[in-house]
Protein backbone atom coordinates (compact mmCIF):
# COMPACT_ATOMS: atom_id res chain seq x y z
CA UNK A 1 0.00 0.00 0.00
CA UNK A 2 1.15 3.54 -0.71
CA UNK A 3 1.68 6.02 2.13
CA UNK A 4 -1.51 7.79 1.06
CA UNK A 5 -3.56 4.59 1.23
CA UNK A 6 -2.06 3.63 4.58
CA UNK A 7 -2.94 7.04 6.03
CA UNK A 8 -6.48 6.80 4.65
CA UNK A 9 -6.84 3.31 6.08
CA UNK A 10 -5.66 4.56 9.48
CA UNK A 11 -8.07 7.50 9.43
CA UNK A 12 -10.96 5.22 8.42
CA UNK A 13 -10.26 2.84 11.27
CA UNK A 14 -10.04 5.71 13.78
CA UNK A 15 -12.67 8.04 12.36
CA UNK A 16 -14.37 8.64 15.70
CA UNK A 17 -11.41 10.55 17.15
CA UNK A 18 -8.76 13.09 16.21
CA UNK A 19 -5.38 11.44 15.59
CA UNK A 20 -2.16 13.38 16.04
CA UNK A 21 0.25 13.46 13.12
CA UNK A 22 3.01 12.22 15.43
CA UNK A 23 0.99 9.22 16.62
CA UNK A 24 -0.02 8.37 13.05
CA UNK A 25 3.57 8.59 11.85
CA UNK A 26 4.83 6.34 14.66
CA UNK A 27 2.01 3.83 14.15
CA UNK A 28 2.57 3.60 10.41
CA UNK A 29 6.36 3.82 10.43
CA UNK A 30 6.28 7.01 8.37
CA UNK A 31 7.84 10.42 8.82
CA UNK A 32 5.68 13.37 9.86
CA UNK A 33 6.42 14.88 6.45
CA UNK A 34 5.15 11.75 4.69
CA UNK A 35 1.93 11.88 6.71
CA UNK A 36 1.45 15.56 5.87
CA UNK A 37 2.00 14.90 2.16
CA UNK A 38 -0.47 12.00 2.27
CA UNK A 39 -3.09 14.21 3.94
CA UNK A 40 -2.55 16.86 1.27
CA UNK A 41 -2.91 14.31 -1.52
CA UNK A 42 -6.11 12.90 -0.02
CA UNK A 43 -7.58 16.39 0.23
CA UNK A 44 -6.70 16.99 -3.41
CA UNK A 45 -8.70 13.88 -4.25
CA UNK A 46 -11.75 15.32 -2.54
CA UNK A 47 -11.53 13.91 0.98
CA UNK A 48 -12.61 16.23 3.77
CA UNK A 49 -9.99 15.91 6.53
CA UNK A 50 -10.38 18.23 9.47
CA UNK A 51 -7.26 19.42 11.29
CA UNK A 52 -6.60 20.88 14.71
CA UNK A 53 -3.23 22.17 15.85
CA UNK A 54 -3.78 20.57 19.25
CA UNK A 55 -5.68 17.40 18.35
CA UNK A 56 -4.44 16.32 14.93
CA UNK A 57 -6.54 14.99 12.06
CA UNK A 58 -9.96 13.41 11.68
CA UNK A 59 -11.85 12.20 8.61
CA UNK A 60 -14.83 14.49 7.98
CA UNK A 61 -18.30 13.00 8.27
CA UNK A 62 -19.34 14.36 4.86
CA UNK A 63 -16.97 12.12 2.89
CA UNK A 64 -18.67 9.81 0.42
CA UNK A 65 -15.83 8.56 -1.76
CA UNK A 66 -15.75 4.85 -2.53
CA UNK A 67 -12.49 3.34 -1.28
CA UNK A 68 -11.10 -0.01 -0.22
CA UNK A 69 -10.17 1.41 3.17
CA UNK A 70 -13.67 2.79 3.69
CA UNK A 71 -15.35 -0.49 2.76
CA UNK A 72 -13.00 -2.54 4.95
CA UNK A 73 -13.61 -0.18 7.87
CA UNK A 74 -17.37 -0.71 7.50
CA UNK A 75 -16.85 -4.47 7.21
CA UNK A 76 -14.86 -4.42 10.46
CA UNK A 77 -17.95 -3.01 12.19
CA UNK A 78 -19.84 -6.07 10.98
CA UNK A 79 -16.99 -8.29 12.18
CA UNK A 80 -17.24 -6.89 15.71
CA UNK A 81 -20.87 -8.04 15.90
CA UNK A 82 -20.35 -11.58 14.58
CA UNK A 83 -18.68 -14.39 16.49
CA UNK A 84 -15.54 -15.79 14.86
CA UNK A 85 -17.18 -19.15 14.18
CA UNK A 86 -19.93 -17.58 12.11
CA UNK A 87 -17.90 -15.44 9.72
CA UNK A 88 -18.85 -16.95 6.36
CA UNK A 89 -16.46 -17.77 3.53
CA UNK A 90 -17.27 -14.74 1.36
CA UNK A 91 -16.70 -12.27 4.18
CA UNK A 92 -13.55 -14.02 5.39
CA UNK A 93 -12.05 -14.07 1.90
CA UNK A 94 -12.56 -10.35 1.36
CA UNK A 95 -11.14 -9.17 4.68
CA UNK A 96 -8.28 -11.67 4.78
CA UNK A 97 -5.93 -9.25 3.01
CA UNK A 98 -5.78 -5.97 1.17
CA UNK A 99 -6.12 -6.19 -2.58
CA UNK A 100 -9.39 -8.14 -2.79
CA UNK A 101 -11.34 -4.95 -3.52
CA UNK A 102 -10.48 -3.24 -6.81
CA UNK A 103 -11.68 0.38 -7.15
CA UNK A 104 -11.77 2.14 -10.53
CA UNK A 105 -12.86 5.63 -11.54
CA UNK A 106 -14.52 4.19 -14.65
CA UNK A 107 -14.69 0.88 -16.50
CA UNK A 108 -16.57 -0.28 -19.54
CA UNK A 109 -18.14 -3.00 -17.37
CA UNK A 110 -17.34 -4.28 -13.88
CA UNK A 111 -18.68 -7.70 -14.85
CA UNK A 112 -16.34 -7.90 -17.82
CA UNK A 113 -13.35 -6.96 -15.66
CA UNK A 114 -14.40 -9.42 -12.94
CA UNK A 115 -14.77 -12.22 -15.49
CA UNK A 116 -11.30 -11.51 -16.86
CA UNK A 117 -9.92 -11.68 -13.31
CA UNK A 118 -11.79 -14.92 -12.63
CA UNK A 119 -10.44 -16.52 -15.82
CA UNK A 120 -6.94 -15.42 -14.79
CA UNK A 121 -7.37 -17.19 -11.45
CA UNK A 122 -8.55 -14.45 -9.09
CA UNK A 123 -9.75 -15.70 -5.72
CA UNK A 124 -13.38 -16.02 -4.80
CA UNK A 125 -14.40 -12.91 -2.87
CA UNK A 126 -12.64 -10.53 -5.25
CA UNK A 127 -14.74 -7.38 -5.71
CA UNK A 128 -14.56 -4.97 -8.67
CA UNK A 129 -16.13 -1.52 -8.24
CA UNK A 130 -16.38 1.41 -10.65
CA UNK A 131 -17.71 4.91 -10.06
CA UNK A 132 -19.11 4.89 -13.60
CA UNK A 133 -19.37 2.51 -16.55
CA UNK A 134 -19.26 3.22 -20.25
CA UNK A 135 -20.73 -0.11 -21.42
CA UNK A 136 -22.77 -1.31 -18.46
CA UNK A 137 -25.20 -4.04 -19.41
CA UNK A 138 -28.08 -6.05 -18.03
CA UNK A 139 -29.72 -9.31 -19.06
CA UNK A 140 -29.91 -10.07 -22.77
CA UNK A 141 -27.25 -7.45 -23.47
CA UNK A 142 -29.57 -4.55 -22.60
CA UNK A 143 -27.70 -1.32 -21.84
CA UNK A 144 -27.46 -0.28 -18.18
CA UNK A 145 -26.84 3.47 -18.08
CA UNK A 146 -24.10 3.98 -15.48
CA UNK A 147 -23.12 7.61 -14.78
CA UNK A 148 -21.32 8.92 -11.70
CA UNK A 149 -23.45 8.85 -8.59
CA UNK A 150 -24.15 5.15 -8.80
CA UNK A 151 -22.66 2.03 -7.25
CA UNK A 152 -21.43 -0.46 -9.85
CA UNK A 153 -19.92 -3.58 -8.33
CA UNK A 154 -19.20 -7.16 -9.29
CA UNK A 155 -18.11 -9.94 -6.96
CA UNK A 156 -16.45 -13.21 -7.91
CA UNK A 157 -17.79 -16.26 -6.08
CA UNK A 158 -16.90 -19.94 -6.24
CA UNK A 159 -19.26 -22.89 -5.73
CA UNK A 160 -17.50 -23.62 -2.42
CA UNK A 161 -18.73 -20.24 -1.14
CA UNK A 162 -22.33 -21.25 -1.84
CA UNK A 163 -22.51 -24.69 -0.23
CA UNK A 164 -26.28 -24.92 0.17
CA UNK A 165 -27.58 -23.08 -2.88
CA UNK A 166 -28.59 -24.18 -6.34
CA UNK A 167 -27.02 -22.10 -9.15
CA UNK A 168 -30.38 -20.83 -10.39
CA UNK A 169 -31.05 -18.92 -7.15
CA UNK A 170 -27.83 -16.86 -7.15
CA UNK A 171 -29.58 -13.86 -8.72
CA UNK A 172 -32.30 -14.16 -6.09
CA UNK A 173 -29.59 -14.22 -3.41
CA UNK A 174 -28.18 -10.95 -4.75
CA UNK A 175 -31.61 -9.33 -5.00
CA UNK A 176 -32.49 -10.12 -1.41
CA UNK A 177 -29.03 -8.98 -0.22
CA UNK A 178 -29.44 -5.57 -1.84
CA UNK A 179 -33.05 -5.17 -0.69
CA UNK A 180 -32.18 -5.90 2.92
CA UNK A 181 -29.17 -3.57 2.88
CA UNK A 182 -31.18 -0.69 1.40
CA UNK A 183 -34.05 -1.22 3.83
CA UNK A 184 -31.79 -1.46 6.89
CA UNK A 185 -29.58 1.53 6.07
CA UNK A 186 -31.81 3.83 4.02
CA UNK A 187 -35.24 3.11 5.46
CA UNK A 188 -36.46 2.38 1.93
CA UNK A 189 -38.15 -0.92 1.06
CA UNK A 190 -37.37 -2.00 -2.53
CA UNK A 191 -39.50 -4.54 -4.34
CA UNK A 192 -38.25 -7.09 -6.86
CA UNK A 193 -39.49 -7.35 -10.43
CA UNK A 194 -38.43 -10.84 -11.55
CA UNK A 195 -35.93 -11.77 -12.12
CA UNK A 196 -33.31 -9.15 -11.47
CA UNK A 197 -34.66 -5.59 -11.14
CA UNK A 198 -35.31 -3.69 -7.92
CA UNK A 199 -37.94 -0.97 -7.81
CA UNK A 200 -38.85 1.84 -5.40
CA UNK A 201 -42.07 3.81 -5.92
CA UNK A 202 -42.48 2.31 -9.38
CA UNK A 203 -38.98 3.30 -10.56
CA UNK A 204 -36.06 0.96 -11.24
CA UNK A 205 -33.19 1.70 -8.87
CA UNK A 206 -31.07 -1.43 -9.28
CA UNK A 207 -30.26 -4.11 -11.82
CA UNK A 208 -28.46 -7.41 -11.26
CA UNK A 209 -26.60 -9.56 -13.78
CA UNK A 210 -25.25 -13.00 -12.87
CA UNK A 211 -22.75 -14.75 -15.15
CA UNK A 212 -20.63 -17.87 -14.76
CA UNK A 213 -17.72 -19.79 -16.20
CA UNK A 214 -17.79 -23.56 -16.64
CA UNK A 215 -15.31 -26.30 -17.39
CA UNK A 216 -15.84 -27.37 -21.01
CA UNK A 217 -15.53 -31.13 -20.57
CA UNK A 218 -17.67 -31.54 -17.47
CA UNK A 219 -19.89 -28.47 -17.48
CA UNK A 220 -18.86 -27.87 -13.86
CA UNK A 221 -19.24 -24.28 -12.69
CA UNK A 222 -15.81 -22.83 -11.90
CA UNK A 223 -16.79 -19.31 -10.89
CA UNK A 224 -19.79 -17.00 -10.66
CA UNK A 225 -19.81 -13.23 -11.10
CA UNK A 226 -22.66 -11.22 -9.58
CA UNK A 227 -22.95 -7.72 -11.03
CA UNK A 228 -24.97 -5.11 -9.14
CA UNK A 229 -25.76 -1.63 -10.42
CA UNK A 230 -27.50 0.83 -8.09
CA UNK A 231 -28.67 4.36 -8.85
CA UNK A 232 -27.51 5.76 -5.50
CA UNK A 233 -27.65 9.56 -5.70
CA UNK A 234 -27.50 9.80 -9.48
CA UNK A 235 -28.64 12.97 -11.21
CA UNK A 236 -31.69 11.67 -13.05
CA UNK A 237 -31.79 14.72 -15.31
CA UNK A 238 -28.65 13.36 -16.99
CA UNK A 239 -30.34 10.08 -17.92
CA UNK A 240 -31.61 9.57 -21.48
CA UNK A 241 -35.16 10.84 -21.92
CA UNK A 242 -36.53 7.36 -22.49
CA UNK A 243 -35.14 6.22 -19.12
CA UNK A 244 -36.22 9.18 -16.98
CA UNK A 245 -39.79 7.90 -16.75
CA UNK A 246 -38.78 4.41 -15.61
CA UNK A 247 -35.52 4.85 -13.66
CA UNK A 248 -35.11 6.32 -10.20
CA UNK A 249 -32.45 6.76 -7.53
CA UNK A 250 -32.30 6.07 -3.82
CA UNK A 251 -31.42 9.69 -3.07
CA UNK A 252 -31.29 13.05 -4.76
CA UNK A 253 -27.74 14.20 -5.52
CA UNK A 254 -25.91 15.18 -2.33
CA UNK A 255 -28.80 14.21 -0.04
CA UNK A 256 -27.90 10.65 0.91
CA UNK A 257 -28.25 9.59 4.54
CA UNK A 258 -25.70 6.78 4.27
CA UNK A 259 -22.33 6.49 2.53
CA UNK A 260 -21.72 4.36 -0.53
CA UNK A 261 -18.99 2.48 1.38
CA UNK A 262 -21.45 1.50 4.08
CA UNK A 263 -24.06 0.29 1.60
CA UNK A 264 -21.46 -1.71 -0.35
CA UNK A 265 -20.24 -3.31 2.89
CA UNK A 266 -23.80 -4.15 3.93
CA UNK A 267 -24.48 -5.83 0.58
CA UNK A 268 -21.28 -7.89 0.93
CA UNK A 269 -22.24 -8.89 4.47
CA UNK A 270 -25.74 -9.90 3.38
CA UNK A 271 -24.38 -11.95 0.47
CA UNK A 272 -22.04 -13.65 2.90
CA UNK A 273 -24.74 -14.36 5.48
CA UNK A 274 -27.39 -15.50 3.04
CA UNK A 275 -24.91 -17.73 1.17
CA UNK A 276 -25.22 -20.24 4.01
CA UNK A 277 -29.01 -20.38 3.76
CA UNK A 278 -30.88 -23.13 1.95
CA UNK A 279 -32.29 -22.66 -1.54
CA UNK A 280 -35.77 -22.80 -0.02
CA UNK A 281 -34.93 -20.06 2.50
CA UNK A 282 -33.48 -17.70 -0.14
CA UNK A 283 -36.44 -18.24 -2.47
CA UNK A 284 -38.89 -17.48 0.34
CA UNK A 285 -37.12 -14.21 1.14
CA UNK A 286 -37.08 -13.40 -2.59
CA UNK A 287 -40.74 -14.19 -3.17
CA UNK A 288 -41.75 -12.13 -0.12
CA UNK A 289 -40.32 -9.07 -1.91
CA UNK A 290 -41.61 -9.75 -5.41
CA UNK A 291 -43.98 -7.11 -6.80
CA UNK A 292 -47.46 -8.61 -6.62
Amino acid sequence: MSSKDRVLDFLEKNKEDFISGEFMAESLGLSRTAVWKAIKELRNQGYVIEASSKKGYILGTSNDIISESGILAELSTYSANVSSGKKEKIYSAIVSSHGMIHIHETLDSTNRTAKELAIAGASGGTVVIAKSQTLGKGRREHEFFSPEGGIYMSIILTPEMLPSLEPDVITALAGVSVCEAVQDLCGIEPKIKPVNDLFVDGKKICGILTESGTEFDTGTVQWIVIGIGINFDSDMSLFPKDLQSIAGALFEPGKSTVTKNRLIAAIICNLSRLSTESTKGVLKAYNDRVIK
